[in-house]
């Protein structure tokens, strides 16, 4: 995750102390020291929508063997013991499980933070209220596009309309909540109206993520934007958040799954003679390491199996039902999670001879596997030349 707002102009926000702070490039266990790593849990793989790009394949079916309450909470307590920060209540759609409330408001109670990920259509006013009063830190709701579009990706007529009403009662109840934006070949055309909108609608903070070839976003390879498409959405995002900025909006603007994009920003800003600010854009880059999948960042299914990620589940750690997490998390007997701890000698390519490896740590291993079949292989989604890399 690279938070363009803290990179341009060295701001605090939420959530920054985990990914830039002054320790944060000092691992024990795969984390910053004396920390966990954030943990995303996909509670569910029921969804009320059928996304094009989703990467748990959801539907509305119900699905047997998912964590039940009781397991839910013990998992929960594993991951208090292992002083894991934040916990991020993923699906399918989370909301639909019934006890959502009772284990968000245990995460809280055990001093880690709660936060959701979810598609907004079933945030009425009493839920974002209800949502605000147990502590959930931050709400992310997923649209990719306006009306037309996102309802097309997401698979259900009225699917927009349903998550505007959800941000809607989020800002009107004060519940910190942020627009998720996955760009792609369909909605690059509307990157600037996401900015007037979240503008418009009194958002605070929204995140641009990459496409990830993972469930059934393996089908939209051929979906994905060009190289020189990712450079003209980091320079329209660069400006937009100038512009924010420039007129004193509070606005927090990320982007995920592509590490290259801090370097670019770091080049761009170089190039364009501002030797200061890419000074500091190299600091926070150089700081928080670049992707930290199996480091610093993990992940939960629904059946209670651990991953590096929410996009790579096709390889397994061991099971929260039978291991506590940390201890899982520190097991690197796996090869996968032995080697991610570690990546650096095993990746190939153009990332084994980067120069900005550092900053980047060989990016998203899943992309290079899906589109080569080797993980350590270099992520095909890297856009910078060589010119600018070797």
């Amino acid at each position: 995750m690279i938070s363009v707002t803290k990179l341009l102009f060295a701001r605090d926000y939420y959530g920054d102390k985990l990914r830039y702070g002054h320790n944060a490039n000092r691992m024990i266990n795969g984390a910053a020291e004396g920390v966990g790593p954030v943990v995303v849990w996909n509670s569910t793989k029921t969804c009320n929508l059928k996304c094009r790009h989703c990467y748990m394949e959801s539907d509305s079916q119900k699905y047997s063997g998912e964590l039940t309450t009781d397991e839910a909470k013990k998992f929960i307590d594993d991951l208090a013991d292992f002083n894991v920060p934040v916990l991020l209540f993923s699906g399918g759609e989370p909301l639909i499980r019934k006890d959502f409330f009772v284990l968000a408001e245990y995460a809280a109670n055990k001093k880690i933070r709660p936060t959701l990920s979810t598609n907004g259509t079933l945030i009425t006013r009493e839920v974002a209220q209800r949502i605000k009063d147990i502590g959930v830190g931050y709400v992310g709701i997923s649209l990719d596009g306006l009306k037309n579009v996102n309802d097309k990706f997401r698979g259900v007529d009225g699917a927009y309309e349903l998550a505007m009403h959800g941000i809607e009662n989020c800002v009107a109840v004060g519940q910190r909540v942020g627009l998720r934006f996955t760009i792609n070949q369909h909605n690059l055309r509307d990157l600037e109206n996401i900015f007037d909108f979240i503008e418009e609608k009194n958002i605070n903070r929204v995140c641009f993520y990459h496409l990830v070839y993972s469930g059934r976003g393996n089908k939209m390879i051929n979906e994905d934007v060009t190289p020189a498409e990712s450079r003209q959405a980091m320079d329209i995002i660069i400006k937009r958040t100038k512009d924010f900025e420039q007129r004193g909006l509070q606005k927090e603007i990320l982007t995920v799954d592509n590490h290259c994009d801090g370097v670019y920003m770091y080049l761009k800003t170089l190039a364009d003679g501002d030797e200061e600010t890419a000074a500091q854009i190299k600091k926070f880059i150089s700081i928080n390491g670049g992707n930290r999948s199996g480091i610093a960042f993990g992940e939960v299914d629904p059946l209670g199996y651990v991953h590096p990620d929410q996009f790579t589940q096709h390889h397994t750690f061991g099971n929260v039902r039978e291991r506590k997490f940390g201890d899982i998390w520190t097991d690197t007997s796996d090869e996968i999670m032995h080697g991610l701890k570690d990546r650096k000698p095993l990746l190939k390519g153009r990332c084994a001879k980067c120069k900005f490896l550092d900053n980047c740590n060989g990016n998203f291993r899943t992309r290079a596997e899906a589109k080569t079949g080797d993980f350590w292989q270099s992520d095909p989604a890297c856009y910078l030349t060589d010119e600018e890399i070797f």
